[in-house]
């Protein structure tokens, strides 16, 4: 195994987020009516259903790519020789590294704010309650803002063309499901979730979210 630094705490970030997501699945699934409990794993909405048959290979991609960089199991994977030759881009893995932690802290918290009602997609559980607390009194998608910018940062210490792949992939799915998400909670919440949105950006804080 190659002694990358960088790559090792991404490749340790990353595996500590999806043990976490993986956490929370087993914790939801086990408060699931017996009726309900396959859904936790298979979402109930038809276009997630959909996307889940891209997000476990993504997911699966984004925790082994950058262990085979360390690796060097094949070039394909192997990090690019301008990622440490040159000194300029070697700081900025380990910049990329250290913000990848601070994601995971940022996202830990969000968590946490969500409780019970996190969910791995959309629920037609009517209980779930609308979170406006922490970050997402500013952006209504924070997690999955900060699981861009987490996986930019990945792109960033493991510049090769599968995280490439990875990275375009995902943005693009994150972007659908939010919309979707969105849509489910506009019937789901009504007056008061269009008054959320109104007021918040969708992964970035609007200017008038940061005066007030």
């Amino acid at each position: 195994m190659v002694n990358d630094f960088p790559a090792q705490i991404l490749t340790l970030t990353i595996w500590v987020y999806w043990f976490c997501v993986g956490a929370m699945i087993l914790r939801v699934r086990r408060h699931a009516r017996k009726s309900r409990a396959l859904r936790v794993l298979v979402p109930e909405d038809r276009i997630e259903r959909y996307m889940w048959l891209i997000w476990v290979p993504l997911v699966a991609g984004w925790n082994l790519f950058p262990y085979l960089a360390l690796k060097q199991v094949h070039t394909l994977f192997a990090l690019p020789d301008f990622a440490r030759a040159i000194g300029l881009y070697a700081a900025l893995r380990w910049v990329a590294a250290a913000c990848a932690v601070l994601l995971l802290a940022l996202t830990v918290d969000c968590w946490l704010r969500m409780g019970k009602n996190w969910r791995m997609g959309v629920s037609l559980d009517p209980t779930t309650e609308l979170v406006t607390s922490g970050l997402f009194r500013y952006v209504r998608h924070p997690i999955y803002a900060l699981s861009i910018l987490l996986m930019l940062c990945s792109l960033l210490v493991v510049p090769n063309a599968p995280m490439l792949v990875i990275a375009v992939v995902h943005v693009t799915l994150i972007v659908g499901k939010a919309r979707n998400e969105e849509r489910h909670l506009r019937r789901t919440h009504g007056a008061a979730y269009a008054a959320y949105e109104a007021g918040t950006g969708r992964f970035f804080p609007r200017l008038n979210s940061l005066r007030s």
